[in-house]
Order: structure tokens, then C-alpha cells, then sequence
């Protein structure tokens, strides 16, 4: 990409950039010290990418030194019968002295027309910038549901399995992929087997104000799964010391005890719009971000 100034270049991440990317991005966000992002990188390492697409993001190269930096974790997704491109941005910090070059970062980013981008944890000052840009909203906030709730009676014929396991029933072999991979990258991954099939989820640990445990879903085939398996998930997460768990919504999720929170959006441009219960391959589940 042609240079905004003679100093100054955007180009994709590589190898030998990973150390000084990991400082700008512990002095752009202060709560994960740069060894945190030495270990992220080392995820996308082994994170297979679709050809043509970076391994790391792009970055703003000033005389060697990083100083510009958005992640993007790319991964073929299934999508109207086949496979298409999906890339998560996350992690984009410019420092302050060269804020003025950020769009040069973003728009090389977004620069490939057949790739959809999502945006899962956009700051609030950050959405009419999005907006702006062509990112339309997935959803608008969150339902926190207690499964225990909706665990007391029924589910005795839906079995929970390990998700490292393969399933005695049917199932898509691609979810075991899903299930497989997200494991290795530190989430919890279950089957809910049925005498017919086998119905997969994937969720991250996390915090509410860092002590508060609660389950995020990170993948599952539909949301309907989950409210027909809610309560043996229930009993398995509840095992796990997590209560609660966090879905994407728009609106309270029926047959679900819990509360709905709006003000939670998440973003996408592309052709493809994600649905509802997959951020598979975005930073909460690679990076655990």
C-alpha cells in the first residue's frame, strides 16, 4: 500500500513483528500485559487461515516499529451450503501521535469485498464509526439465562458428553472440527446426544467485574438447541462453577429464565450476515480475550 508519508507504510503482520506489536498493543490496552499478546499470537500461529488471508492482521510500520495495529483472525465458515471467508477484527490500537493514519489501517483491513468482517466487542464511542463504515448490528445486547432454573424437571434422554469425544449418534463432522479446535484453544466443549444426534456447544469462562463466573456461548447449531438442552447444560456448567450463561440476543429468549440486557452490540460487513450463537473463531474463543 502506497505510504501516507515517507515513514510510514501499512502492511500485514509477520513473524518478526510479533515482539514489537505485543508492546504497542499492552500500552493500547493496559488490563493484558504484553505477554499476554505473545501468547495470542501464538494462537493465530497454529489457527488455520484461508489462502490470500493474513495469519496476523495489519499493521502501521513507522521506521521498523509498530506503531498502528489491527488482529484479524480468519477462518473458512460454513455458509449457504459451503465454505466462505470470515475475519474477526479485534485489538486495533493506533498510537496517539499517528491517530490521523488509523482509517489507512482499517481500510486495508477491509479492503477484500468477498470476506465477511465481524466486529464482536466494539467500544460504545467506536459504533457510529462502525456504522459509518458499513457495519450493520448482529444483535443489540445479551440474555443472561440460569439454566438451573429450567434443569429441575425433563432432559433425562439427552446425554452430555465431553466434546473432545465423538459421538455414538449422528452429528456433523464439521462440528466435531469446531469442537475439537476450541478445546485446544481453552474452552469448554460439550455434546448433548439425543437417541437420534448429537447437538454441539462451545463456551468461554468469564467475569462479571472479575469474580463473578458465568459462561459465554461461543457456538452452538441453532439457539433452539440450547433452550432443548438447557437443563442437562445446566447441571454440566453448574459442575464447572458457572450459573449463568451469556447468548447474543435482541430480545428475551423464550422458555429461558433470565434477563435480557440491551447495549451489548456486536458488528458485521460482508456478504454473509452471522446468525445468532456462532462467534466461533473470534477473539473470544481463540484468545480468550
Amino acid at each position: 500500500m502506497a505510504s501516507a508519508a515517507p515513514s510510514l507504510r501499512c502492511r500485514q503482520i509477520e513473524e518478526a513483528d510479533l515482539e514489537s506489536v505485543a508492546s504497542l498493543l499492552a500500552q493500547g490496552f493496559p488490563t493484558r500485559n504484553r505477554q499476554f499478546w505473545l501468547g495470542a499470537f501464538a494462537e493465530l500461529r497454529r489457527h488455520a487461515v484461508p489462502p490470500g488471508l493474513p495469519r496476523y492482521g495489519y499493521m502501521l510500520d513507522s521506521n521498523g516499529r509498530a506503531v498502528g495495529a489491527v488482529l484479524l483472525i480468519c477462518t473458512l465458515v460454513r455458509a449457504d451450503g459451503g465454505d466462505a471467508p470470515r475475519c474477526n477484527l479485534s485489538s486495533w490500537y493506533v498510537d496517539p501521535a499517528f491517530r490521523a493514519f488509523a482509517p489507512m489501517l482499517v481500510s486495508r483491513a477491509l479492503r477484500p469485498k468477498d470476506v465477511t468482517f465481524i466486529n464482536v466487542s466494539p467500544a460504545r464511542h467506536t459504533w457510529p464509526i462502525l456504522e459509518a463504515q458499513g457495519f450493520s448490528r448482529i444483535c443489540d445486547g445479551a440474555f443472561f439465562a440460569i439454566p438451573l432454573l429450567n434443569g429441575w424437571f425433563g432432559g433425562s434422554k439427552i446425554k452430555v458428553l465431553d466434546g473432545r469425544q465423538k459421538p455414538q449418534v449422528s452429528f456433523e463432522a464439521r462440528d466435531q472440527e469446531i469442537l475439537s479446535e476450541h478445546a485446544a484453544h481453552g474452552c469448554i466443549t460439550f455434546w448433548c446426544a439425543t437417541a437420534e444426534r448429537a447437538y454441539p456447544f462451545v463456551f468461554r469462562r468469564r467475569f462479571v467485574r472479575g469474580f463473578v463466573p458465568y459462561a459465554q456461548l461461543i457456538y452452538c447449531s441453532d439457539v433452539t438447541d440450547f433452550v432443548r438442552c438447557v437443563g442437562p447444560l445446566g447441571w454440566a456448567l453448574a459442575r464447572r462453577g458457572l450459573p449463568f450463561v451469556m447468548i447474543d440476543a435482541n430480545a428475551p429468549i423464550p422458555d429461558l429464565a433470565g434477563w435480557y440486557s440491551p447495549g451489548m452490540p456486536k458488528y458485521f460487513k460482508g456478504p454473509q450476515r452471522p446468525r445468532l450463537g456462532d462467534i466461533a473463531y473470534t477473539e473470544y474463543g481463540v484468545l480468550g480475550v
